[in-house]
């Protein structure tokens, strides 16, 4: 499950990886984190079952729950220098996050010029993106719409760089780049995103 989880929630919300207000101000309990938890280890068990390619099964999962596994359960799952992650289904396939990021430690990466706006940014400030997420046959695709920290808008590189610098692994070293499509785990077909939740079809 630990492999799974992450990609499971950037398969929900690539914006999650940095993963407004609803967000912030919605109530989660340890019960919440419960219920996600038993519903994706069912999810990853079924990805890991052979069964009819005609058989579907949906498990549906809400905001609350899945940001209750982000509070209480994630763990070393979220990248150190993330705080507070939150997701939203905002319906008709839209997804935001919101959480706040240590920009420093982003910044420091390289030398700035006097037009990068990370030369700027310091400390640890909230990040917000919103787009669309499009799932079809087993793939995925995020089309990002707005990004901004602090309430103001900044441009996809930006966002794109702290992404890219959050989701390096060993084995990818540059990180995810949100335009890429990428495949869905534990033979996920579709995601159905609705108002306050969304439907993993398998």
């Amino acid at each position: 499950m630990y492999v799974h989880a992450p990609n499971l929630l950037r398969g929900l919300a690539v914006a999650a990886a940095l993963s407004v207000s609803l967000a912030a101000q919605m109530r989660v309990t340890k019960e919440d984190a419960a219920r996600f938890q038993t519903k994706l280890a069912q999810i990853v068990q079924l990805g890991n079952t052979t069964r009819s390619p005609r058989a579907s099964r949906t498990t549906q999962v809400t905001d609350a729950e899945v940001n209750a596994y982000l509070k209480y359960s994630a763990g070393d799952q979220v990248p150190v220098g993330i705080v507070d992650p939150a997701l939203s289904a905002l319906g008709n396939g839209r997804v935001g996050g919101r959480a706040i990021v240590d920009l420093d430690a982003v910044r420091k990466q390289k030398k700035r010029g006097w037009s990068d706006p990370l030369a700027y940014l310091t400390g640890r400030l909230p990040i917000t993106a919103a787009g669309t997420l499009t799932t079809q046959n087993g793939l995925g695709k995020f089309q990002l719409e707005s990004a901004g920290i602090s309430g103001v808008t900044i441009p996809k590189a930006l966002l794109q760089e702290l992404l890219s610098y959050y989701s390096k692994t060993a084995q990818n070293p540059a990180g995810i780049n949100m335009d890429d499509p990428f495949v869905l785990p534990a033979r996920i077909r579709e995601i159905k995103v609705g108002q306050g939740s969304a439907t993993i079809v398998q």
